[in-house]
């Protein structure tokens, strides 16, 4: 999947080294050797597995057009069409009037993701999970010679079309961004290959977002300067991007070429996630602010979801017109990551903490206190 962007209240996952993920640091003496794996569109591959009469059809899972929803996994017959994640329903729909819609079923794809992650842990102990349906394997410990690692790929992409019915898109490559980039190259069901030596050749043909943590809006900055491809980007100077962009013109010039050395971390802690809303007009009606309230739960429970936790508290944030702020939580009696019991928690915040009549100009849904789901595999 790709990267979602950065929401107003969220605080990123803070990375705690193992002493497996210390292991694995890049040395001088020989290359590592990393895998990414991306199941490819895996929701809409699941409810097809689910239901073999949806095969090659065009599938969109997601919220429903007419409440506003947004296309969380579309088939690859869908995406003929044009249709990508993230797009509103209304408008996947007009774009193939033929799609079966069908709402998510994030209990069902999660004990999917369990029985590939279990596959993935299998194969090496070094494993990240990125989200619930990509992760990161170190074998650097697995092989003697580094060509080694796109045989166990190799393997891995059978074992898990096997056993688990699911089509998967791998990299192999030396380190985490080139990795990410090969699975992406060749989808679905492709197995790229990025041989030490030949990283920065190979992210040269390709446009400069294909690089991590580059956006539209550092793509537009670097297309006035003529630069849209990694390798324009490559032959750019790092004292001309460090006056650009500041610390992240280096960090950019590095992985234009193809460094990156982040290690294969086995363990995330995410502190909370949360997403908050400032409206156009205040606002004053119970009924509106409900159903701001339920799209920002269900926004919560996206982020949870793919983060593969639950939250034992819920709270929300509300700031009226004159920028009093406000903040109350409640925990829940079992931890959760469903857009209804999140909504129904934060209405009862809501009706707590809400002066009537007030305007309102900002209102927000955060969950925390975050822990794995009752039942879920001690992968790490």
């Amino acid at each position: 999947m790709r990267q979602a962007s950065k929401l107003p209240l969220d605080v990123e996952p803070a990375a705690q080294e193992s002493e497996a993920s210390r292991a694995n640091a890049p040395t001088s003496e020989r290359h590592r050797a990393i895998v990414h794996l991306d199941l490819d569109a895996f929701y809409a591959a699941v409810e097809m597995l689910e239901n073999p009469e949806l095969a090659d059809k065009p599938i969109l899972v997601g919220g429903r057009p007419e409440s506003r929803g947004v296309v969380a996994t579309a088939s690859y017959a869908a995406r003929a069409y044009g249709i990508h994640s993230a797009m509103p329903m209304y408008r996947a729909v007009r774009l193939c009037p033929d799609a079966i819609v069908l709402p998510p079923r994030f209990d069902l794809y999660r004990a999917y993701s369990r029985r590939v992650m279990t596959l993935l842990y299998d194969t090496s102990p070094l494993l990240e999970r990125v989200s619930i349906d990509e992760a990161y394997l170190d074998v650097t410990a697995q092989v003697s010679e580094w060509q080694e690692a796109a045989e166990i790929a190799r393997r891995l992409q059978e074992r898990v079309q096997a056993e688990v019915g699911l089509s998967a898109s791998l990299g192999v490559a030396t380190n985490k961004l080139v990795a990410k980039v090969a699975s992406d190259h060749d989808k679905p069901t492709g197995l790229t290959v990025v041989h030490p030596g030949e990283e920065a050749a190979f992210l040269a043909p390709l446009p400069v977002q294909a690089l991590w943590g580059i956006g539209p809006v550092t793509a537009e900055k670097l297309d006035r300067m003529g630069v849209t491809t990694v390798g324009d980007l490559a032959g750019i100077s790092q004292e001309l991007l460090l006056a650009r962009f500041g610390d992240y013109g280096r960090a950019m010039a590095e992985r234009a070429r193809g460094i990156d050395r982040r290690l294969v971390v086995t363990v995330h802690e995410r502190k909370s996630v949360s997403r908050e809303m400032t409206f156009s007009r205040d606002l004053r009606e119970m009924k509106v602010l409900k159903k701001h309230l339920w799209h920002l739960s269900q926004g919560v429970a996206r982020r949870l979801e793919r983060a593969g936790v639950v939250a034992g508290t819920i709270a929300i944030k509300l700031r009226y017109d004159n920028f009093e702020t406000l903040s109350r939580q409640m925990s829940l009696d079992v931890p959760a990551d469903d857009a209804v019991r999140i909504y129904r928690a934060a209405l009862s915040l809501l009706h707590q903490t809400w002066e009537r009549d007030r305007a309102v100009r900002l209102l927000g849904v955060g969950a925390d206190h975050l822990t794995l789901p009752t039942g879920q595999l001690p992968l790490f």
